[in-house]
């Protein structure tokens, strides 16, 4: 259950930003925008391809990959070559893509309730605190951690019931990376997203 409540809400912070208007707070963005972008995910849920187009196009703008991966690597980013850091920041986000996609054949239904935000460590971050509602179950609190960036506001974190979704995957890198290296993090996230993309293909068939 609490795997599915990763990927719920990694599809609904995903959604919920992603378009980024320069004059909108994080707290509108979250209520506009995941109330549109679910609209679409209804509408073509029968059309795996597009949605995978449409997951690409709209997360883009919206998530700092780049803090994100540097984030939940830890202190190896540190260590990692240049070749290394780009690397694991793709793999990082195909890994969030296709999260996404899992997601969305289960909780397509979701809506979510934004209760207010709060100034985070600084002046240019703001935690939006949310719920996610699904019929007939308890409603799940998730947070959205903005940062302000040239480029606008961007998420580089979310917290499901308080449990930081940077932090949960930091602890799985950091075991790995103990083990088998960077380049073997590099390595497991890339086979599972090249597994992932098979499965897909072979499902539109």
């Amino acid at each position: 259950m609490k795997k599915m409540k990763w990927l719920l809400v990694l599809a609904v912070a995903l959604m919920s930003g992603s378009v980024l208007a320069a004059n909108e707070t994080p707290e509108q963005i979250v209520r506009t925008v995941s109330r549109d972008v679910l609209d679409i995910i209804k509408k073509n849920d029968k059309d795996t391809a597009r949605v995978r187009d449409l997951v690409d196009a709209k997360v883009a703008p919206l998530a700092d990959y780049n803090r994100m991966t540097k984030l939940a690597v830890g202190r190896y980013w540190l260590s990692a070559t240049a070749e290394q850091q780009q690397a694991l920041v793709r793999e990082f986000r195909q890994m969030l893509v296709r999260t996404y996609l899992s997601a969305l054949t289960i909780y397509k239904n979701a809506q979510v309730d934004v209760k207010g935000s709060r100034t985070g460590n600084s002046a240019d971050e703001v935690n939006v605190r949310s719920e996610v509602i699904l019929a007939g179950q308890k409603p799940i609190p998730l947070d959205f951690s903005f940062e302000k960036t040239d480029a606008g506001w961007k998420v580089y974190d979310i917290s499901v019931e308080g449990i930081s979704f940077i932090n949960n995957h930091r602890n799985q890198f950091s075991t790995i990376i103990q083990k088998e290296g960077v380049d073997g993090l590099i390595k497991q996230l890339s086979d599972r997203n090249s597994s992932a993309r098979a499965s897909v293909v072979a499902n539109t068939k």
